[in-house]
């Protein structure tokens, strides 16, 4: 399936409401997404960094619904409502967090299924994610930092984050993006 420009796509965000700093955020996080899916392709990792662009801007869609943790479902929702490729709906549903798997998920008032990345490219678009906080990038120690925070220092969460910054990292050849 052709994937949308990336005007188009920002309009959509636009026509389906999300706020400006949201829509910032996401092409943030979409800058950074795309240079490290060239990082892993030029260590020779398959990747494919259109999907990784187009993907990355759409992760927060649901944000223009909901702010808290079923904003990857509700987008994931809206995106397929819109004819996006399916490869598109996966990444917006496993970004939130560093994946959320069916036990955590149902607690948390999700469905009751994996919302853990799995595809190179969504692995990347979860940690593209958490390394910005706003606009801004940010290091990996305050990713674990704000998580431990959030959700206590105990949290499989934390070690998710962990296992997938150690992931990207060698695929990547390269461990910091600030």
């Amino acid at each position: 399936m052709k994937l949308p420009t990336r005007t188009n796509t920002i309009r959509f965000l636009s026509k389906i409401g999300t706020p400006k700093k949201v829509i910032d955020h996401c092409i943030a996080v979409s800058n950074l997404a795309t240079a490290i899916a060239k990082a892993c392709e030029g260590n020779g990792t398959p990747v494919d960094v259109r999907l990784v662009e187009i993907a990355s801007l759409l992760h927060d869609s649901g944000r223009s619904l909901t702010h808290d943790v079923r904003h990857g479902v509700i987008g994931s929702a809206l995106a397929r409502a819109n004819g996006f490729d399916e490869r598109i709906v996966r990444i917006i549903e496993t970004h939130v967090g560093a994946g959320i798997p069916a036990d955590e998920a149902e607690a948390i008032g999700l469905p009751k299924r994996n919302f853990m990345p799995q595809t190179v490219e969504e692995k990347i678009v979860a940690y593209a994610d958490k390394l910005v906080k706003g606009k801004r990038r940010i290091g990996v120690d305050e990713v674990i930092e704000e998580f431990s925070k959030i959700l206590g220092s105990n949290h499989p969460a934390l070690n998710r984050f962990r296992d997938l910054h150690r992931e990207i990292s060698t695929l990547a050849g390269r461990s910091t993006w600030n």
